[in-house]
């Protein structure tokens, strides 16, 4: 099997010749957004700002840091003037995404997380702050709506934008969860932001794209949801939550892209202990069968490369016990 073939077969729920690796099986396209951030401080430490005008704060270097700097937090200062910037969809440079997809072909093509992807909850967050944004939603401010419907048209537009290009799959990406539940309740979720996410579905649907949905965080409770709208698959922290629950109940129903444990494991484990975590996702879905699972393989800066060699590893060795 081709890595494009492999990690369909995934997806789609067949057999694959040996586990699908993010790392191995996939790529990323190249493209330009002129304006996407303005200054040269992007993972380099220091403050910063991107193209909606919101400020970055990274206290080390080669981390993106957090928004500090609200454009619309005083109050919604600003609101009636505001616009989505699509100049930078506008100036968008995709001229090497044809060819590079035509060169890596055998490849399972992605467009890489930032910036090419709805977020719109986050970009909210950004906007408006934290702590504003969940007093809005708590008091129904309708403001919220106005501010979402605005981002939604821009998000429609830039998904659309790539799933005219040649690329396999396009991301939702969205961190809904804490360490032990959604940041909101499933039923305002469901109000408030389903009907988005299956806009972007569907339009994915359309141009035959098959759909991630990153999130942080535990979110079972909104699994089903996602499994509704047309998620291929979920991007997760599986250790958040009880992982053989997630095989057991979501198998055949939705694809998890999954990593181990970064919090911990990845860091302040050993290599045992990856070992020992790869072990416990094979053994939660693979008696399901050989699908619906596509491992990750990504680190934090931290990560010590003898546990990044034990995971890869592992997967090598859990790939010719099942597939052989």
């Amino acid at each position: 099997m081709t890595s494009k073939e492999r990690v369909i077969a995934a997806l789609e729920f067949r057999d694959f010749d040996q586990v699908p690796i993010e790392k191995d099986d996939c790529v990323d396209v190249p493209y330009e957004y002129p304006g996407w951030f303005k200054g040269e401080m992007r993972y380099k430490g220091g403050s910063y700002y991107d193209g909606w005008g919101c400020r970055w704060d990274a206290l080390e270097s080669g981390v993106c840091g957090e928004v500090k700097g609200h454009p619309l937090g005083e109050d919604w200062k600003g609101f009636d003037t505001f616009r989505p910037p699509y100049h930078i969809l506008k100036n968008a440079d995709l001229s090497g995404v044809e060819r590079a997809c035509e060169e890596q072909k055998d490849k399972f093509i992605l467009v890489a997380w930032e910036p090419p992807m709805p977020n719109i909850f986050e970009r909210m967050q950004h906007l408006r702050g934290t702590e504003n944004l969940f007093l809005d939603l708590a008091y129904g401010d309708n403001r919220v709506i106005k501010l979402r419907n605005l981002l939604h048209e821009y998000y429609m537009a830039q998904m659309e934008m790539w799933c005219k290009t040649p690329i396999d799959c396009v991301h939702i990406a969205d961190d809904w969860g804490s360490q032990i539940s959604l940041l909101i309740s499933p039923e305002m979720w469901r109000e408030y932001f389903k009907s988005v996410y299956q806009d972007y579905c569907g339009l994915a649907q359309k141009y035959n794209k098959y759909i991630i949905f990153h999130s942080d965080g535990f979110i079972m409770d909104i699994i089903p949801d996602m499994i509704e709208i047309g998620v291929d698959a979920i991007n997760s922290q599986l250790f958040c939550m009880p992982i053989e629950a997630l095989a057991k109940n979501y198998n055949h129903k939705i694809c998890f892209w999954g990593e181990i444990d970064r919090q911990y494991t990845q860091v302040f484990g050993s290599p045992d202990d990856m070992r020992a975590a790869v072990r416990r996702i094979s053994n939660a879905f693979y008696p399901y069968g050989k699908t619906g699972f596509v491992a990750q393989c990504v680190y934090t800066l931290k990560a010590p490369e003898n546990n990044k060699k034990a995971e890869q590893d592992e997967w090598v060795r859990i790939s010719k016990e099942i597939c052989c």
